[in-house]
């Protein structure tokens, strides 16, 4: 099984999330920050984990993402597929032609077909709340966000300063003298 950076950073990025589910959508911008990956990135992984439906996105100020499941209910497997990461250890992607082209599969074929069945059986085993779990056991804080508010409590008043003409009357005596 090769298991790239896009597993990896989907379960990451996954735990970040769940971990702070109770307190509304989180940016993908502090997720980014906190778990140093890339933000275009993570915008990739959270379009296939929407379109999968592990989770709901939030327009708007103070928007972001959350949860579209119960975090008991989302398996490492259900990250890791939703981002098309091939669960296989197998040389020929489970199409028996491990020898190639017509010769066949290979003398290790079951073995590495076996051993598919037991990653996939342990990765569904394994659900979001129990890493959740396990990240609080080891003493992982979840910082308080700040309060965000749409209005200021005090206006915000910015002088207006005018320095181009105002009418196009105004623009052609500007030239004339």
């Amino acid at each position: 099984m090769r298991l790239t950076t896009k597993g990896r950073f989907a379960v990451t990025a996954m735990i970040d999330l769940a971990l702070r589910e109770n307190s509304g959508p989180v940016a993908l911008a502090a997720i980014s920050q906190r778990q140093q990956i890339s933000l275009s990135y993570l915008e990739q992984l959270f379009g296939k984990l929407r379109r999968h439906e592990l989770v709901e996105s939030t327009r708007g100020p103070g928007g972001g993402y959350s949860l579209g499941r119960k975090s008991e209910e989302i398996t490492v497997a259900d990250i890791i597929v939703a981002v098309d990461e091939p669960i296989d250890a197998t040389g020929c992607g489970g199409k028996e032609n491990c020898m190639g082209g017509d010769a066949g599969r290979c003398i290790t074929h079951e073995l590495w077909t076996s051993l598919n069945a037991k990653m996939i059986e342990y990765l569904d085993s394994v659900s979001l709340r129990k890493l959740v779990e396990d990240q609080l056991a080891k003493g992982v804080t979840i910082e308080e966000a700040p309060i965000k508010r749409a209005i200021s409590s005090q206006p915000v008043v910015k002088p207006i300063r005018v320095t181009a003409p105002n009418s196009v009357f105004a623009l052609g005596n500007a030239f004339t003298k």
